[in-house]
């Protein structure tokens, strides 16, 4: 960022408007110090072909969830059925197939890359008639209302690069994550919310996941507002959400109106934008005390519904509550909520470790959509399914019949998308028979994000920012939107 370009344009017209547009500026100030100025105003209407201030086109969705399975399922054992692999066991992967690829130093000194066939059944679901593990028996209920995408890829080949990628559109750290693009780029709804939530769930039990870092939800060289909120699941949901004792509501609202005045002051003496980022952060974190609390008290919702998300909804930190913590933060205007769930990094004894996670994440991601459908609210409301790579058809380490290991496999995986804009009971995309290479319709995960963008009525082309001498962008200079998946 270019301090004196954004001292000079912070007093522009055109910056002027677009930082009111996003919340800030003089406007912002006024309205964070005392909301009720502006109690009466009423939000932005749309042109005559529904499009909102600040969207290239009319959205689909105004929201989204992701449900990001980090350290990567395997797609053989959930969604990509290979019954020809079963002739293939302990049979080493023709070099036909592997072509040369590089693979990871995990098991490129093994002697053998002997095929291990998924132990686990497949049938067909739903009037689509997909194919489906038995692992995900609440899925296969909601088959026709997902969209599920076999090919998506990347280049990145490890964890750290790959889940990078995935989040920032480059697999080297310090661009802002998607989350922060949208907020930046359209902003949210609701004033007493972050408008980018995560939620890190609660690891499983005996499970190994990879590090999460904090920065796959940041800002970037955006503007820190912009950057995720995480929600914690011990004391308060936001770090010092409570007052210190001894300070009521109202010593915090003089101490922070005095606090805006010192800041106002030296954002007119310095014009760094970053002054009223703090100002709006600060203010924000006012406003959650008394939205935070509402949210995260599930004593509201039906015994029905708190059924349907499975046995674990009401411990906190665990993936069942995130996910009913997603919905009300959608009915609420979040415009995005990032749901993790780690421990599928299966490079051994895959099938008794699988057997444990695929139920936490099954229930409740399908009680989500199913949620959201009786509301109302899945048409408007975007959820995404998957990791950042897939795994591989060879056994990493020793096979037998009913225990084998997956190496990381970034050729082809799986992922699925629902509501907001795209097509239910739809399966796109051909892998080969050893589901090492796609073979039709591959999804890049650029494409992947443009074709998020475009759901929430943004051309991910023209969503920029310049930085360093350059326009930067989510999906960098690449990305395809996949019409094929789009209602």
């Amino acid at each position: 960022m270019n301090p004196l370009f954004d001292a000079v344009s912070s007093h522009t017209r055109r910056y002027f408007f677009g930082r009111s547009a996003a919340g800030l500026g003089a406007a912002a100030l006024a309205s964070v110090a005392n909301p009720r100025l502006f109690a009466d105003a009423q939000p932005p209407a749309p042109d005559s072909l529904g499009v909102l201030p600040g969207l290239h086109h009319a959205p689909k969705a105004k929201r989204v969830i992701w449900l990001f399975m980090a350290d990567a399922p395997s797609q053989l054992d959930l969604f990509d059925y290979k019954p020809a692999l079963n002739d293939y066991f302990d049979k080493d992967l023709p070099d036909s197939i592997r072509m040369g690829q590089r693979i990871t130093t995990m098991t490129s000194g093994q002697s053998r890359l002997p095929v291990a066939p998924s132990i686990f059944k497949f049938q067909q679901h739903g009037q689509s008639g997909a194919w489906l593990s038995e692992l995900l028996p609440n899925t296969a209920d909601i088959v026709d209302d997902i969209a599920i995408v076999r090919t998506v890829h990347t280049e990145a080949i490890n964890h750290d690069p790959a889940i990078t990628y995935i989040q920032t559109g480059s697999q080297i750290p310090g661009r802002p994550s998607m989350g922060a693009w949208v907020s930046y780029g359209i902003g949210s709804p609701n004033q007493d919310l972050p408008a980018f939530v995560v939620l890190v769930s609660r690891l499983p039990e005996g499970a190994q996941p990879q590090a999460l870092f904090s920065r796959l939800w940041g800002s970037g060289f955006l503007e820190t507002r912009h950057a995720g909120v995480g929600f914690r699941s011990v004391g308060d949901p936001v770090l010092y959400l409570s007052n210190p004792d001894g300070i009521d509501r109202d010593t915090r609202r003089t101490m922070l109106d005095g606090l805006a005045a010192l800041n106002q002051q030296r954002f007119e003496s310095v014009g760094d934008p970053e002054i009223n980022a703090r100002i709006a952060q600060y203010e924000m974190a006012f406003r959650m005390q008394a939205s935070v609390p509402e949210l995260t008290d599930l004593s509201t919702e039906p015994q029905h519904v708190l059924d349907m998300y499975g046995p674990e909804v009401t411990q906190p930190g665990s993936f069942a509550y995130n996910c009913l913590l997603a919905r009300r933060m959608a009915e609420r205007g979040v415009r995005f909520t990032q749901v993790f769930l780690r421990g599928w990094d299966h490079h051994g004894s895959l099938p008794g470790s699988i057997r444990k996670l695929a139920p936490l994440a099954d229930q409740p991601s399908a009680a989500l959509i199913r949620d959201l459908k009786q509301r109302g609210m899945l048409e408007d409301t975007l959820v995404v399914w998957g990791g950042e790579f897939g795994r591989t058809v060879y056994s990493q380490g020793s096979l037998t019949a009913d225990n084998y290991g997956r190496d990381h496999h970034p050729r082809c995986f799986t992922m699925w998308l629902a509501g907001g804009g795209v097509k239910g009971g739809v399966t796109h995309g051909t892998t080969d028979d050893f589901s090492y290479n796609v073979l039709e319709k591959p999804v890049h995960i650029h494409d992947l994000n443009a074709t998020i963008l475009h759901c929430l009525g943004i051309n991910h082309e023209q969503l920029t920012y310049r930085f360093q001498g350059r326009d930067f962008r989510l999906t960098d200079i690449h990305g395809e939107i996949v019409h094929d998946i789009l209602a």
